[in-house]
């Protein structure tokens, strides 16, 4: 059964992030909020497609429902305010 914390390190592994942090504990339905510089420029469709493409295979086999919050460094400073 895949952690939260092996999902976020398998997000920060496939993606440069400033900021990462995974909720989940059923082992197949998570919450992501992920901050890339990578998403300057992007759309949130592209946003979910390169996160997508750092979790690779799990994305099919191991988690269920993934349901994320993306922002490029200078949105999510935006946000905090």
């Amino acid at each position: 059964m895949l952690t939260a914390n092996e999902l976020r390190n398998t997000i920060v592994n496939g993606l440069p992030c400033d900021h990462v942090k995974v909720l989940g504990d059923d082992g197949q339905h998570f919450e992501a909020v992920i901050v890339s510089p990578q998403f300057t420029g992007k759309s949130r469709i592209q946003q979910h497609q390169l996160v997508y493409q750092a979790l690779g295979d799990r994305m099919r086999s191991e988690i269920h429902a993934l349901s994320m919050r993306t922002f490029a460094p200078d949105a999510w400073a935006e946000s905090a305010t």
